[in-house]
């Protein structure tokens, strides 16, 4: 089977990550692990960090159904377990209209997210994250790296080390990107819209990778004759990388529902909601470039007439 492919990591992002995480000794021109990080980065983060885990604990104690995220995340390894077989697939088959192919992959992230949204659970993360600021997007990296609970759970779900790597450059290497996304009490008034009828960031953040992952079926099959290896393959780890994003939320929303058997820190919860946010917001923008927005450079040539 078709592995997915793990984008390339250049000598450029490889020196941000670096250089954001404190990491200032020479690599040698070695690819930066996640062990190394492991060793490298001083997991130490300021006391306020923690704030945002104590708080969504106490604010949503009882509220969440421990059986039905267990339950979930299971179904989602799964789903990710089958990435090889869809990839080898590529583009759903149908006569009439497409097969279920990509729909099946977020179908176990749909039952957690329509559960979140029943219980509130967006609005109380919301009102009280932080914005994606520098400092904020330092801890959480070192939080993620430090916390083993997490990167073991990515690594028996298919992620090695390389494209865990990848998964923190994702956190870091994107503060530009992420600062346009902001929680929605802070949305400036100036804005062109209403912003009562904007969703909480963690709701836009998963919502919207689970809306384009679930409309591939559609937009593969209708447009299958410009459909390259290359946007299949590019496509694929923004899937991947989505689907990890959302199992680490699921994994946060567990570790609050579940308190008699909480394994993370509240800094390392807090790093899960912060990460999983970022990775679903970087991916779905970029499986908008890699997926569906093909231009006549990348699409498959025309058939001779």
């Amino acid at each position: 089977m078709a592995n997915v492919s793990t984008p390339h990591i250049t000598a450029e992002d490889q020196e941000r990550l670096a250089r954001t995480l404190g990491i200032s000794d020479s690599l040698g021109g070695e690819t930066l692990t996640l062990s190394e990080m492991k060793t490298a980065v001083d997991a130490d983060t300021a006391p306020e960090f923690a704030s945002l885990g104590e708080t969504i604990r106490s604010d949503l104690e009882g509220r969440l159904d421990a059986d039905l995220l267990e339950s979930a995340l299971s179904d989602l390894a799964t789903q990710i377990d089958r990435l090889p077989e869809v990839r080898e697939r590529g583009i759903p088959s149908g006569e009439r209209e497409p097969e279920v192919l990509y729909r099946d992959l977020v179908e176990p992230g749909w039952r957690v997210y329509d559960h979140l949204l029943d219980v509130g659970f967006f609005e109380s993360v919301d009102a009280n994250a932080s914005r994606f600021e520098p400092e904020y997007i330092r801890d959480t990296a070192h939080e993620l790296i430090g916390a083993d609970e997490l990167t073991s759970a990515l690594a028996e779900i298919g992620f090695d080390d390389r494209e865990q790597t990848v998964l923190v450059m994702d956190v870091v290497n994107n503060d530009t990107r992420l600062s346009r996304w902001v929680p929605t009490a802070e949305i400036p008034e100036e804005v062109e819209f209403n912003v009562e009828f904007v969703p909480p960031l963690h709701q836009r953040a998963m919502g919207g990778a689970l809306l384009w992952i679930r409309t591939l079926d559609v937009h593969l099959w209708q447009k299958k004759i410009l459909i390259t290896e290359e946007i299949l393959d590019d496509g694929f780890w923004d899937i991947k990388a989505m689907l990890g994003g959302l199992y680490l939320l699921t994994m946060a929303a567990l570790e609050v529902a579940d308190a008699t058997d909480a394994s993370l820190t509240d800094s390392q919860l807090s790093a899960a909601l912060t990460a999983s946010a970022a990775i679903l917001i970087v991916n779905q923008e970029d499986i908008c470039s890699h997926m569906y927005h093909i231009t006549e450079e990348r699409r498959a040539p025309s058939e001779a007439r």
